[in-house]
């Protein structure tokens, strides 16, 4: 196809040169310019030779001329292209001794290089971040304030580098107004809202955050993952923090309240529902959430709800014990489960059943909680020698959880529990 356009090529000119040499062979036309005692003749193909040579002649004479004044430039240390070959360079040293932590000599080229650009903002921020670091805060908010007299258009992201410094300094009351006020002028920035989230989870302002997490998720200021580890932190703090010792009787609708706040997913988040039901037994209310756990038990194993479940003291203690007995045979080999069985036999006043579930147990995890009941139960049955052994072997265990080792001895072989008539 591309020879085919070639030769139609080929032939249209060679057809135009043709053309044109037949119209200078039958006429060369005739051109004369007269102008006082000014004379010029010829024909007219000669007359358009010549305008064709001046326009080449000056085409040249401008290539020959650029060439000059970009070599003139080179040479030039005062030119255009010297000036921004300099500042390209000392921006480069500048920022490169930012990263590597040399402050004071980073705060001195930058700002002196932002003083003399057209469109300052990066170098302003970058001896901004350089005299914050060498607290010189001073310095820091004045570069800031420069930054923006010269670049109005930057607001924004001045006032977020300002902020992510004031939060640097421990300034945190003056980081919130700052990203208050951005948050109010730009209230769908997601970098205003995910700086306004941090400072939220730095002070421990969990009603606040939990405020502004609708916005977050509608503005996606966060990926999915983050937004809900976030969302069920915020929650597990809030409920943890909520006062319960309080002069009036208040402490419980309040408790409730915030949890009927939460969406259906997280109620049935079991860190959630552990945090929620241990508020509950804090506070007297240890047959709702023993209704509470029972439900999620039964819907959802978990084996936290399990082992905190034998905590608590419901209506039916004998109904309590019926219950974890059922979920035994589903999970044979859940310590937590066992303690809480010997936890409920206890409250049932089935000793010997309570001895076994613990022995069991201790079977699959050496667990100091399941040492401390043994050696109670132990100690009121009379066998007050295994008893103290048991009490100092907890406390050993205790002592490596305390300090970061969690100690779990393999377990033999269990021996099958025989429920007590």
């Amino acid at each position: 196809m591309k020879r085919v356009y070639l030769l139609l090529l080929a032939v249209l000119v060679i057809g135009g040169l043709a053309l044109l040499g037949l119209a200078i062979s039958e006429h060369k036309g005739y051109v004369l310019f007269a102008y006082q005692g000014f004379r010029y003749e010829s024909t007219l193909w000669a007359f358009v030779l010549l305008i064709v040579a001046v326009c080449l002649a000056f085409w040249l004479l401008r290539l020959v001329i650029r060439a000059l004044l970009t070599s003139l430039g080179l040479v030039n240390p005062w030119s255009r292209l010297h000036r921004e070959r300099r500042v390209r360079s000392a921006s480069e040293h500048g920022f490169q001794e930012l990263i590597e932590g040399r402050w004071a000599k980073a705060q001195t080229h930058l700002s002196r290089i932002a003083r003399n650009e057209p469109r300052p903002l990066i170098h302003y921020l970058g001896a901004a971040r350089a005299a914050n670091n060498l607290e010189h805060y001073e310095e820091s908010d004045a570069l800031l304030a420069e930054a923006l007299e010269r670049q109005p258009s930057a607001e924004l992201a001045i006032a977020l580098t300002h902020a992510e410094l004031q939060l640097a300094r421990g300034e945190i009351d003056t980081a919130q107004d700052t990203l208050l006020v951005m948050q109010e002028r730009h209230p769908r920035n997601p970098q205003v809202l995910r700086q306004l989230q941090q400072l939220y989870v730095i002070r421990g302002d969990w009603q606040a955050l939990l405020k502004l997490l609708p916005t977050l998720r509608k503005e996606k200021a966060l990926v999915p993952a983050e937004l809900m580890a976030l969302e069920r932190r915020a929650w597990r703090e809030y409920l943890t923090g909520i006062d319960l010792h309080g002069a009036d009787d208040s402490a419980l609708p309040s408790l409730a309240q915030a949890w009927e706040r939460l969406s259906p997913n997280l109620r049935g988040e079991p860190e959630l529902l552990a945090v929620y039901a241990e508020r509950l037994r804090v506070l007297g209310a240890e047959p709702g959430a023993e209704e509470l756990l029972n439900k999620a038990l039964n819907r959802d194993y978990d084996s936290r709800l399990a082992r905190l479940y034998g905590l608590l003291r419901g209506r039916d203690s004998a109904r309590q014990l019926q219950a974890a007995e059922g979920w035994l045979k589903q999970h044979p080999n859940d310590a937590g489960l066992l303690l809480t069985l010997g936890r409920l036999s206890l409250h049932n006043q089935l000793w010997g059943k309570a001895r076994e579930y613990f022995e069991t147990s201790l079977t699959f995890e050496r667990h100091p909680e399941t040492c401390a009941e043994l050696a109670r139960l132990l100690a009121q049955l009379g066998d007050v020698e295994r008893s103290n052994r048991l009490f100092q072997e907890g406390l050993g265990l205790l002592d490596h959880r305390l300090s970061g080792q969690v100690a779990v001895v393999p377990a033999a072989k269990p021996q099958p529990v025989r429920p007590e008539s």
